[in-house]
């Protein structure tokens, strides 16, 4: 009888399987498209075949839509479980993201004088400048 499931010790694991097991992206499709696209590294060279094996130890860097992601292999996967069985998978080294100020809606609001569109009283007050030159 053959037995179905591959021995995972020390094996490889298809780059496009691995990051959907490993809950990074929402499909398979999707992490073959990321692939493709040279959004990921291995070990510092970028990779353009989804069907690159990876192996446990090697280093990802990922680039998502609104951040970067540096993961190491732990295991490869099984299946797309929950994510606390996902986290298994990968080492997450990426650095903290770097502290940005956050603006107060009422700073927000505020402009810079002379920046941007006058306001009606600026308008006025350049009306009577260049009416006052006349």
């Amino acid at each position: 009888m053959k037995d179905e499931k591959q021995p995972f010790s020390g094996s490889r694991q298809r780059i496009d399987k691995w990051l959907f097991f490993a809950r990074m992206v929402k499909s398979r499709s999707l992490a073959q498209v990321y692939v493709q696209n040279g959004n990921v590294r291995v070990n510092g060279e970028r990779v353009v075949q989804p069907s690159h094996n990876l192996k446990v130890g090697d280093r990802i860097e990922l680039t998502l839509e609104r951040r970067d992601i540096i993961l190491v292999v732990r295991a490869p996967g099984e299946r797309r479980g929950p994510f606390e069985e996902a986290k298994l998978l990968y080492e997450d080294q990426t650095p903290p993201p770097s502290e940005t100020k956050h603006l107060t809606p009422f700073e927000q609001a505020q402009r810079a004088p002379g920046s941007g569109r006058p306001t009606k009283r600026d308008r006025r007050a350049i009306d009577r400048l260049i009416s006052d030159d006349d």
